[in-house]
C-alpha cells in the first residue's frame, strides 16, 4: 500500500468515524443523525466545516470548542482515529477491493455498537438493522463476484443470523433465570443476527463463547481492580459495575471473522486428537 493510498483510506475511515460519533450520541436519545448539523454538545453552536475535520480539528482546537471554550471529549478523535486505522488495516489486508469495503463497514458498525452500549447501555437498531441489511446484500453480491471469504455466503448468512440471534437469546434467558432480572437486551439479539449473518452458524456460536471469555478476563483484570481502587480512594464500599455484553460481543465477532475457522479447527483437533 502506498503512503498516498493509506492517507486517503484513513481519511475516508476517519470520516466514517466522525459520523459514528453522531450516531453514538444521538441514536440513544432518539435524535436524527441527519439534522441538525454537527454542533458543540455544550453550547449547541453549529460547527464550521474547518472545525469538523476528522481528528485534525480536535487537535487544532486543543480539545476545546471555538465558541464557548468548553472541553470537547477525547472520544471524538479516538473514534475517528480508530475507525480510520481499521479501514487502513482492511485495505492493507484485502487490497483496494470490495472485500476491504465490506470489512471496513462491518468493523465500523462494531465500533459504534461497542461504544454506544458502553456509554448508554443500549444497542441502537440503526447500527444492527442497517448492518444486517448490508451484510445480507453483500453476501449475495460476494457470491457473484467471488469476493466472499472470510464472510459467509448467502445460505450460511441466513442460518448464521438465526443461530446467532437464537443463541444469545437463550443465554439471556438463562441469565434472567439465574439473576432474577433482565440479563440481555433485544439489542444483543439483533447484534448477533447481524454478526451471525457475516460469520455463519459455527462462528456465530464461537462469538458468544469468545465474548464470555473476553468479558471474564476484562472484568477480572481491569474492571474489578480499577473499581476497587476508586472505591477505596473515596472511602466507599466496592460494588461491581455492570458492563453491557455488547461491549464484548463486538470484538469477539471481529476475532471470529478473521480467525474463527482457525480457532474452530484447533478446538476440533484437540477433541479428536
Amino acid at each position: 500500500m502506498s503512503i498516498a493510498l493509506a492517507f486517503f483510506v484513513f481519511f475516508v475511515g476517519a470520516s466514517v468515524g466522525s459520523f459514528l460519533n453522531v450516531c453514538i450520541l444521538r441514536w440513544p436519545a432518539d435524535e436524527s443523525v441527519v439534522r441538525p448539523r454537527s454542533r458543540c454538545p455544550k453550547c449547541s453552536n453549529t460547527l464550521a466545516w474547518y472545525d469538523n475535520v476528522p481528528v485534525v480539528s480536535w487537535f487544532v482546537l486543543r480539545g476545546k470548542c471555538r465558541t464557548c471554550g468548553q472541553p470537547i471529549s477525547a472520544m471524538y478523535p479516538a473514534v475517528e482515529a480508530l475507525t480510520g486505522a481499521a479501514w487502513v488495516a482492511a485495505v492493507y489486508w484485502a487490497g483496494p477491493t470490495l472485500l476491504a469495503l465490506r470489512l471496513g463497514v462491518f468493523v465500523s458498525i462494531l465500533i459504534g455498537v461497542a461504544i454506544t452500549d458502553l456509554r448508554a447501555y443500549v444497542i441502537p437498531d440503526g447500527f444492527t438493522v442497517t448492518g444486517l441489511f448490508f451484510v445480507g446484500v453483500m453476501s449475495v453480491v460476494g457470491a457473484f463476484t467471488g469476493s466472499q471469504y472470510p464472510f459467509a455466503g448467502p445460505i450460511d448468512a441466513l442460518f448464521g443470523a438465526c443461530v446467532g440471534a437464537g443463541a444469545i437469546t437463550i443465554v439471556g434467558w438463562l441469565g434472567e433465570v439465574a439473576l432474577k432480572k433482565e440479563a440481555m437486551g433485544f439489542g444483543d439479539s439483533t447484534l448477533m443476527a447481524m454478526a451471525g449473518a457475516a460469520l455463519g452458524p459455527g462462528r456465530a456460536l464461537l462469538t458468544v463463547l469468545l465474548a464470555a471469555a473476553i468479558g471474564a478476563v476484562a472484568f477480572l483484570v481491569f474492571v474489578m481492580p480499577i473499581g476497587w481502587m476508586r472505591a477505596k480512594a473515596k472511602g466507599e464500599t466496592f460494588a461491581a459495575p455492570l458492563v453491557p455484553f455488547g461491549v464484548f460481543l463486538a470484538p469477539a465477532a471481529l476475532v471470529a471473522l478473521l480467525w474463527g475457522d482457525a480457532l474452530l479447527g484447533w478446538y476440533i483437533g484437540r477433541l479428536t486428537g
